[in-house]
């Protein structure tokens, strides 16, 4: 990419618990004229907005539509279920869906567990909450647990509450995504690099492509004119050789002169 042909920004959505600093910071140090945008967007909106054109790249919890966007799963979060301090399940360094079994557990309508093929653990609350945030609410006054991301966990800390990881629960799968296309956008290409933490030096996008490839051609080029002037050159070391041989033209003379010294005896009778 020349300076002409990148955009002047790259926006990026990201749902709530991802954490994209440290690939900004790589983004500023690689493409400081190019400005990345944060879009927030929640887990159910985030593909929408991408199909919708709203973000280039968004970083969002799988599964997402296969046929309208592309998607690089990045990692899977373990699940915990979050519960006030003095609960009894905080004496153990874990618990399992089957200890949740008597517990009232919340199960909000943004909730980004998949839960499918899983039957919610413990008993249902009367109302399902609106929002994550919302069931925190609840579990800070004592109506129920909530099983979650960890990383949601932390994003709603509150002093009073603290988790515990879920032996058996579903994860949550966090991935890089954007638009299907036949060819993916330079600037996504970019980003892609910086999240599979490529050097500098291998994550240019599409410009870098055509790049390597021409090298090794130039050097492949100059390996064989380096050949042909080493053929033409062995032609001149046939010249070479020849010469030795015409340096050898002494002995011959030498031969030469043995046999005019041979001529000379019959002159000399």
């Amino acid at each position: 990419m020349t300076g002409s042909d990148i955009p002047s920004s790259f926006r990026l959505a990201y749902v709530p618990g991802v954490t994209p600093t440290k690939w900004v910071r790589v983004w500023q140090e690689r493409l400081p004229h190019t400005a990345l945008e944060l879009v927030q967007a929640t887990a159910s909106d985030a593909p929408g907005l991408l199909v919708d054109g709203g973000a280039d790249a968004g970083l969002v919890r799988l599964p997402v539509d296969r046929n309208v966007l592309s998607a690089i799963p990045l990692y899977t979060e373990t699940t915990v279920v979050v519960i006030p301090k003095d609960h009894v399940a905080t004496a153990a360094e874990e618990v399992s869906l089957a200890e949740l079994s008597d517990e009232i557990v919340l199960h909000p309508l943004d909730d980004v567990l998949d839960w499918e093929t899983e039957t919610l653990p413990g008993r249902p609350a009367v109302e399902r909450p609106a929002t994550t945030a919302d069931a925190i609410e609840l579990v800070a006054a004592g109506v129920g647990v909530l099983l979650v991301p960890q990383s949601l966990a932390r994003l709603h800390h509150r002093k009073d509450l603290t988790y515990r990881p879920v032996r058996e629960a579903p994860e949550s799968r966090v991935a890089l995504s954007w638009p299907e296309a036949e060819e993916t956008p330079d600037l996504v290409e970019e980003f892609i690099g910086i999240v599979r933490g490529r050097t500098v030096n291998s994550t240019r996008g599409r410009a870098a492509t055509p790049q390597r490839p021409t090298a090794k051609a130039k050097d492949k080029a100059k390996e064989k004119s380096k050949g042909k002037r080493a053929g033409t050159g062995g032609g001149g070391q046939g010249g070479a050789r020849n010469k030795p041989a015409a340096g050898r033209k002494p002995s011959a003379g030498g031969r030469a002169g043995g046999q005019s010294g041979k001529r000379g005896k019959p002159r000399g009778r």
